[in-house]
């Protein structure tokens, strides 16, 4: 078992203190929520703490500090549970094995690269004209993607590491694991289920985990 180590342990704490701190901003009321969404309220305070979570940039609602806020916002407890669980059991492997500002520089490179798939896709599925025109007020938020990021490192850097498997309960190496689970979510997003999870987001973080990966056994780093 890794130690934690800080810059995971200052990611841990960033998340979860900003969680229960904007809870105070509180949730859109549920009757109000499709009239913001459908644009028919346009007074950006009734989002509450949604916010902080980012709206496509063509969105009356889009505010540039979103970018980076989004990625430490999560819609309830258990989405915040699960990505700081893998943050807590993946990232200080990596962190040991790159040092701090290289895995700190890995986390947002493949959390905005996440976003930068995610918002293409987006555009793509307003511009075919097959989506809602207020699909741009619809928020995302959440550490999904730099986490996908962390899977896809921890399978490339340590391949035959074994996995325990909650479910279903099996033994399965880190490089299994990392192509089931982005095989998964390709399914998932090409598929359009589960409406409301970014699946191209994930992939968009392993996407350019991986690049950067490449380049650095190829270049190295100055970092």
């Amino acid at each position: 078992m890794y130690r934690i180590t800080d810059v995971v342990k200052h990611l841990l704490i960033i998340n979860i203190l900003v969680y229960f701190g904007t809870m105070f901003l509180g949730d859109p009321p549920p009757e109000t929520m499709s009239a913001l969404v459908n644009g028919q309220l346009a007074d950006f305070s009734m989002w509450g703490r949604y916010r902080l979570a980012l709206f496509f940039p063509t969105s009356e609602f889009f505010r540039p500090f979103q970018v980076v806020t989004h990625m430490f916002m999560h819609g309830n407890l258990s989405h915040l549970f699960f990505n700081m669980f893998a943050l807590f059991m993946f990232g200080p492997p990596l962190e040991i094995l790159w040092g701090p500002k290289r895995f700190l520089y890995f986390y947002f490179f493949t959390g905005f690269g996440a976003l930068a798939l995610h918002l293409f896709v987006q555009w793509l599925d307003m511009s075919a004209g097959g989506a809602s025109p207020y699909l741009a007020n619809i928020p995302t938020l959440g550490a999904s993607g730099a986490i996908f990021g962390l899977l896809l490192g921890y399978g490339m850097s340590f391949p035959n590491n074994v996995i325990q498997l909650l479910i279903p309960p099996i033994p399965l190496k880190a490089k299994y694991f990392v192509l089931i689970y982005a095989g998964i979510e390709l399914f998932l997003g090409l598929g359009n289920f589960n409406a409301g999870v970014a699946h191209f987001a994930h992939l968009g973080g392993a996407l350019f985990g991986f690049l950067l990966i490449l380049y650095w056994r190829k270049f190295g780093s100055r970092l």
